[in-house]
């Protein structure tokens, strides 16, 4: 069995993440339960803007430095979901790869394109004037670690300015991420990803996140 690498890509892999508003005491045992990781991934920040339609459950599209990314959902097996990259684009973006491959991705109505290339702002234009999309701004800080040869994180996500916390373990292999939740106590915690959790927030789905204790540390 080859060895995952964190911020290296294997073959699709199955994930499982839940959101809440307090994960501190998994967020504990999966850093104690951690091997040693790269210095690199202690702690990461991005700003990413992830385009969210109502009518599209499958396909997430975010967009970071200028460079477009759609991974789209594959299957689940035993609760945990698999994803694989359904295309990545840079802007200026062009009318083609827009026709063919994102609004498609998106399943709204296709918006008149009149011109041979958009660029950022142009696109995100069209996703606000559709009310089916939205381009929802989300900051993350992420924690990396590695326990039973799963790549792990715990982050701290802003998602139009209102905080959540997400907690993950990620591999090619499902019982080696079995393992993980139960080491870290998170069995019967709902899995949810991305896509789903920035519904929740930003109201376009009416159910909870999967998490809403608060902590209250002593």
């Amino acid at each position: 069995m080859a060895e995952l690498k964190i911020g290296e890509q294997s073959k699709p892999r199955f994930e499982f993440r839940s959101f809440g508003q307090c994960f501190c005491e998994a967020h504990k045992r999966m850093a104690r339960l951690s091997v040693p990781v790269p210095e690199k991934v202690w702690e990461r920040e991005s700003d990413e803007i992830y385009i969210i339609s109502a009518k599209n459950d499958i396909n997430n599209t975010k967009i970071r430095d200028g460079k477009m990314d759609i991974k789209t959902y594959v299957q689940t097996v035993d609760g945990f979901e698999q994803w694989n990259p359904l295309m990545k684009g840079e802007f200026p973006i062009s009318r083609e790869v827009l026709e063919k491959e994102v609004f498609p991705a998106f399943m709204v109505e296709m918006p008149a394109l009149t011109k041979d290339t958009y660029t950022y702002e142009e696109f995100i234009a069209m996703v606000k004037a559709c009310p089916d999309l939205a381009a929802v701004r989300v900051h993350k800080q992420r924690f990396g670690y590695m326990v039973n040869n799963t790549i792990c994180e715990v982050g701290n996500v802003l998602i139009n300015g209102a905080k959540v916390v997400t907690i993950n373990s990620e591999s090619t292999e499902i019982e080696d991420i079995k393992k993980t939740v139960a080491d870290c106590h998170l069995e019967g915690v709902e899995n949810i990803n991305y896509l789903q959790a920035i519904k929740r927030v930003i109201g376009m789905s009416d159910k909870p996140l999967a998490n809403e204790t608060i902590c209250h540390r002593k």
